[in-house]
């Protein structure tokens, strides 16, 4: 199933994409895509409504974040072989681990507004988890049967924030406003085959920068909900973003590149949408 959340910011409603395509009104049949839908039996609740019959969405709604009321958006940094290369950083013996505020959260083709003076604002393709169980201290064999989905997300990031006024630590380059978009539908893990073997694209402005595949990872989708459980509850609805493969704006040699106002960027992984976002200059002074 592919599951998606849409109308005005605040004022999403519950959704489904239809085998032909068509957007169709969930909102008789559960509340909201969260956590308490994206449960087992939330999920049995949906398969078991007759999707053809439901009512098709007229118009082109806006596309809300695919996941409504996340608990925790948690995410993992050099988690790609080849990106840690590029990064000229070692490879990582255990995940790393930092968050991204729910605050930032968006949908997969609203504006990313840079904040004030924002002169680092970089760009990455990767693939989220939804978890649909709570889970705590669960082994690698069974992590799976705690996860919902997958959906899309752009990792955007604040590179002087993140590593020239860290203190330590990245959280600050990774939470700003809008600096989170996740979506556009989020898919049920019975209609990925293989979620070690997905390509992933992303490109600015028409240009191809990242073209990578989720079997580059270090750490896999089941290790990491099974490490992170050791440290943390995962609840329904929690999100995990898992890394980016090479290609990244800090990366580029001789000279790295950063997002401008006025930039596009079209985020996509196989199997799981596209993403479409402007880049505006902060309103802000």
């Amino acid at each position: 199933m592919k599951l998606v959340r849409y109308g005005p910011k605040g004022k999403e409603k519950p959704g489904i994409i239809d085998a032909d395509g068509n957007l169709r009104s969930l909102a008789k049949v559960v509340k909201d895509i969260d956590g308490d839908t994206l449960s087992p039996a939330g999920l049995a609740k949906i398969r078991a409504a007759k999707i053809d019959r439901l009512p098709k969405v007229a118009g082109k709604p806006r596309i809300g974040a695919c996941v409504g009321r996340v608990g925790k958006f948690v995410a993992i940094g050099l988690n790609f072989v080849d990106h840690a290369k590029e990064s000229g950083l070692p490879i990582p013996k255990e995940p790393i681990v930092f968050n991204k505020w729910t605050t930032c959260i968006g949908g997969a083709n609203d504006n990313i507004v840079m904040p004030p003076g924002s002169v680092k604002s970089d760009w990455e393709v990767e693939l989220a988890i939804v978890m649909g169980r709570k889970a705590s201290f669960v082994s690698e064999k069974d992590a799976l049967k705690y996860v919902a989905g997958y959906c899309i997300c752009n990792d955007v990031s604040e590179r002087e924030y993140q590593i020239e006024r860290s203190g330590g630590q990245w959280d600050k380059g990774k939470g700003c406003d809008t600096y989170g978009p996740i979506g556009p539908w989020m898919v049920t893990k019975d209609e990925i085959k293989d979620v070690q073997n997905l390509k992933m694209h992303l490109s600015v402005n028409g240009e191809t920068k990242q073209n990578g595949s989720t079997a580059t990872m270090i750490f896999g989708v089941a290790n990491l909900v099974s490490y992170l459980s050791r440290f943390m509850t995962l609840e329904p609805g929690d999100v995990i973003t898992t890394g980016t493969p090479p290609g990244v704006g800090l990366g580029m040699k001789p000279t790295p590149q950063f997002l401008k106002a006025g930039d596009v960027m079209e985020v996509s992984i196989e199997g799981l949408g596209t993403q479409k976002q402007k880049v505006l200059a902060s309103k802000h002074r």
